[in-house]
């Protein structure tokens, strides 16, 4: 059996990093066993669709590298892919099954429905359809449909019997049929509903295995009776766990409600954080625009697909007790749907960022230029005529493991701006500079060092400025604060010595003097 799995999105919205994780799974078994990955878009719901929302799926998917075999701009033998573009083939289908006696036109009026399910509840007894429309004669039909009296299309389930699949996660399932009403396959204007119009396309398809999340093990039971129903071959089912937001047993969610509570979350506070800092300075608004439940954020602020995948593949999903960075390629190598687990997967973000700590320690130099310079050239850091990536490369080894997603360079902008467009952390540079008149002496002084220095290297910065200190009898403390904040207008970074080095001699001179004569002009604030 040639291995056949798809994944469905409607286009709706942006991609979900939730809903990555289940596309992940279908395409990782694909590949696995040399089958083909299938990308069709349920966009028969053309109240909620967005034309522009299928960019972001599509993109999500080329950035992390998941590339599909049939589906849209690829094409395929079983198109189109746009269940709005298979109408015809919903419709023929509809009838073929209204022909058989396995589907009828329900003509009750919504309200006698409501009214049904009411009375079922208030019995406290489950609701099935009453089937009113089965008893009228085909004469009655006639009048009723030459009248235009609205209808909708009901598949007429045995309920007589149950129907059991085999899951690959959740193991025997089996379900009473007595207890399911009949379910509406088509809506009186024509459009398919999702279980009616899955299946067909399934079938259609030829899809082998469909995994997919647990919360759609509900509709399981009717589709099993639609592909009976069809003559298709039913396929493998794995309902794997959801995706759980960080420190719950929740479902990770798109609404807006649920995003402002993990904006405050203190597992997810820190993703919300990097987005609020990163994205104004590209232009990209903030956590509000972009957030870490969507796939697009992930690349905006400057993770690796390795990274992001590696996260993703341990979703539900793992190797042994002990393997946690994990390519793609191995992934795909020992992909099997006995090891994904039943329990809900939370996001972890501490992980995922270990992971992309990992990722980009494996880059070249070279490629970690290329991963930050897309940065630095839209948040004007840098122009494509400033730009020198030798010296671009000595601050990125001089940032060293403070390096860890391809935006982090952009809170280093001392290494790029004028001398005299410094930023200065205001309470820092008052405590350690402005207040204290000894370390304006002290940095006058060293600048008189500076600019006699030999060559000017990291090594021997640190070796003459020793040699300094214990001449002037001063304690390190006493001026190393007041230097770095003077240089880079801040209180951390790499070496204080690298620092100097990377800026070079005549900034670090010209540095030194801005910084005193800014403290001088107000000394008592």
């Amino acid at each position: 059996m040639t291995i056949r799995t798809r994944f469905a999105p409607s286009p709706t919205g942006y991609m979900h990093i939730g809903g990555m994780r289940t596309a992940l799974f279908n395409w990782l078994w694909a590949r696995h066993n040399g089958g083909q990955f299938i990308l069709r878009i349920d966009d028969t719901d053309q109240e909620r669709n967005i034309d522009a929302a299928l960019g972001p799926i599509l993109d999500a998917f080329r950035w992390l590298g998941l590339d599909w075999d049939e589906g849209p701009e690829v094409g395929g033998p079983h198109g189109p892919y746009f269940q709005s573009q298979r109408l015809p083939l919903y419709h023929r289908v509809c009838d073929e099954l209204i022909a058989a006696g396995k589907a009828y036109k329900d003509f009750d009026p919504p309200a006698l429905s409501q009214e049904d399910r009411q009375a079922a509840e208030k019995e406290k007894r489950p609701y099935l359809n009453i089937r009113r429309s089965l008893e009228l004669t085909d004469l009655q039909r006639a009048d009723l449909e030459n009248a235009g009296t609205p209808y909708v299309v009901r598949f007429l389930v045995d309920r007589t019997r149950k129907v059991a699949i085999d899951d690959h996660v959740r193991g025997h399932v089996e379900w009473d049929c007595g207890l399911i009403a009949d379910p509406v396959i088509m809506r009186g204007n024509g459009m398919p509903l999702y279980n009616f119009a899955s299946v067909v396309d399934d079938c259609d398809l030829k899809i082998s295995h469909i995994i997919r999340a647990e919360e759609h093990l509900t509709n399981t039971a009717v589709q099993a009776l639609l592909f009976e129903a069809l003559g298709g071959a039913m396929p493998e089912f794995a309902h794997i766990p959801f995706v759980a937001a960080p420190g719950t047993k929740e479902k990770l969610s798109k609404r807006e409600k649920n995003i402002e509570k993990y904006r405050k979350s203190p597992q997810f506070k820190k993703l919300f954080d990097i987005a609020d800092d990163v994205l104004p300075k590209l232009g990209l608004g903030n956590s509000q625009t972009l957030n870490p439940v969507m796939v697009a954020y992930y690349e905006a602020v400057g993770f690796l697909p390795e990274a992001v995948l590696n996260a993703l593949s341990r979703l539900g999903w793992s190797y042994d007790d002990k393997t946690e960075n994990m390519s793609l390629d191995f992934v795909v190598k020992n992909f099997t749907l006995d090891r994904i687990v039943k329990a809900p997967a939370g996001l972890d973000p501490d992980k995922l960022l270990s992971y992309q700590e990992y990722w980009i320690s494996q880059l070249s130099l070279d490629e970690k230029i290329d991963g930050c310079l897309p940065y630095l050239l839209k948040a004007g850091l840098l122009t494509e005529q400033t730009t020198n990536r030798a010296e671009l490369g000595r601050i990125i080894t001089a940032l060293g493991d403070r390096l860890k997603l391809f935006s982090d360079l952009l809170s280093y902008p001392e290494y790029f701006v004028e001398d005299d467009q410094l930023d200065y952390d205001e309470a820092a540079f008052d405590k350690r500079i402005r207040k204290p008149e000894r370390a304006r002496e002290l940095l006058a002084k060293y600048e008189a060092v500076l600019d006699q220095s030999g060559a000017f290297d990291a090594a021997t910065l640190e070796s003459e400025f020793k040699a300094w200190m214990e001449q002037s009898g001063i304690s390190y403390g006493d001026i190393i604060h007041a230097l770095r904040l003077a240089v880079s207008g801040k209180t951390a970074g790499p070496g204080m010595f690298e620092c100097l080095e990377l800026l070079g001699r005549e900034r670090c001179l010209k540095r030194i003097e801005i910084a005193i004569a800014r403290a001088d002009e107000n000394p008592t604030i």
